[in-house]
């Protein structure tokens, strides 16, 4: 094997649409450490009833896919981000590009302390930029790459793979990231467009999965296409304030990958958090839906490190903070969505 080809870290639906656009034009290492995805894929050449280009072959080896592939696509969720990074770094070098598309935050607490535990036990843990980061920021912090960069967009796995017109951001302070994000990816029915602002870029698809969870509940309880509306012209001033707070700019959320992301991820069927907005409006547990899921729905666990951080800064985020009180059973959906319809606001836009 010689290292021309290029790596996708994470075998879950993006990972796997990734993936097989990338081998459009290149051989693709694509890892996945379940010793049974691992034997399905090679028996088969599929994976969670995605169809894998023949350039595709999978590996289990970390070491594999970082000395045959200079630019790799890490695609795992956020709570398992840190630790694959510290488990890859042994074989990443300077000379490698990770362009991520993970839609999460890392959050670091201390030993024993969980995000549910700062709540039912009322421990005093504070969620602050010092200890909320960004995946690039976890790449930075536990490897020794230096060209780093994200993808985010509306990019719902299932359009992409039967190739129905879409598109994509790359994120990086690099201009050469971009640009060979841009090679590998872009193909006549998939644009990529390039972004400088890569904190921005990746909050955006961080801070959409909160909107998407209440647009799925809206939805489940049968409200109008008005409401919809309301919730995301709304949500997206909310994400703004948020994104700000946490470092990013303006620019990145009035884009494809701010607006454009929002608008598909809550509005879709296809998308994992408006599906559990939409399940707990119809009765469903939280911890019923988690189970029955094959895949991570960002979105929880981004509220209740969003309501932290926000309440550490002293700012309010109304339709994080219901969402907060839905997922700990201090509201139900009826009651979130009805006191988010009646907050009193005097001005549409203030943040210009």
């Amino acid at each position: 094997m010689k290292a021309n080809y290029v790596g996708v870290i994470g075998a879950g639906s993006f990972g796997t649409v990734v993936a097989n656009l990338l081998a459009e034009n290149n051989k693709v290492l694509l890892y996945t450490r379940n010793p049974e995805k691992l034997a399905s894929i090679r028996k088969s050449q599929t994976n969670l009833s995605y169809k894998l280009h023949e350039n595709i072959e999978a590996s289990d080896s970390l070491e594999m896919v970082a000395a045959n592939c200079e630019t790799i696509f890490p695609v795992v969720p956020a709570a398992n981000f840190r630790q694959l990074m510290k488990d890859f770094s042994p074989y990443l070098h300077p000379y490698h590009t990770l362009i991520h598309g993970t839609k999460g935050l890392d959050i670091n607490l201390p030993a024993g302390v969980t995000l549910d535990s700062i709540e039912t036990t009322n421990t005093d843990v504070e969620c602050t930029r010092h200890n909320v980061k960004t995946m690039s920021e976890v790449i930075k912090e536990e490897t020794v790459v230096v060209r780093i960069g994200c993808l985010a967009g509306p990019n719902l796995a299932k359009e992409i793979y039967n190739k129905q017109p879409a598109a994509t951001v790359v994120a990086s302070s690099f201009d050469s990231v971009i640009k060979e994000g841009q090679r590998l990816l872009k193909s006549d029915l998939f644009q990529v467009y390039g972004n400088k602002d890569l904190i921005g870029i990746e909050l955006t698809g961080v801070l959409k999965n909160i909107i998407a969870l209440a647009s799925g509940m809206l939805h489940g309880l049968g409200f109008g296409e008005n409401a919809r509306a309301l919730l995301i012209s709304r949500g997206l001033v909310e994400m703004i304030y948020l994104g700000k707070a946490l470092g990013g700019n303006l620019q990145a959320f009035i884009g494809l990958a701010g607006v454009g992301d929002l608008v598909a991820t809550s509005s879709s069927k296809d998308s994992r958090n408006f599906t559990v907005g939409n399940r707990l409006a119809h009765g469903e547990t939280l911890q019923e839906i988690i189970d029955s899921m094959n895949e991570v729905a960002e979105g929880i666990n981004t509220v209740k490190i969003i309501k932290k951080f926000a309440q550490h800064y002293g700012f309010r985020a109304p339709i994080t903070e219901t969402l907060y009180q839905v997922i700990y059973g201090k509201k139900t959906v009826e009651d979130a969505l009805t006191y988010l319809m009646k907050i009193p606001l005097n001005v549409d836009i203030d943040f210009m």
